[in-house]
């Protein structure tokens, strides 16, 4: 199983596809397929028939997963988004940080 440094409610920005330049939350990640749902990115529109149990029906719209390396983690105090890192902290926890990174 693969490890990825993104995480469920993180703060990303796509950095390569159509939606380049946007800016989102995970919703959810696929870690076996090594793929990630971000909210507000990548939206595909769905033909749903009706069927029982199904609230909603005919065309509806969500978001598609994108390859996870098409995102990067944004440090939620600076605002900046970057390559990330892990530091161990003096009480000997671990953090995630961002490496190096630009504006968005």
């Amino acid at each position: 199983m693969a490890q990825t440094r993104i995480k469920r409610e993180d703060e990303v920005l796509v950095i390569s596809g159509k939606d380049k330049g946007k800016r989102g939350s995970v919703i959810r990640v696929l870690v076996d397929q090594n793929r990630v749902v971000v909210e507000g990115v990548n939206m595909v529109t769905r033909h749903v028939k009706a069927q029982p149990g199904i609230a909603q029906t005919g065309m509806v719209q969500g978001e598609a997963s994108i390859s996870l390396s098409n995102v990067m983690l944004i440090d939620p105090e600076t605002g900046v988004a970057g390559r990330t890192g892990q530091k161990v902290l003096e009480d000997g926890t671990k953090v995630r940080v961002v490496k190096s990174g630009k504006r968005s």
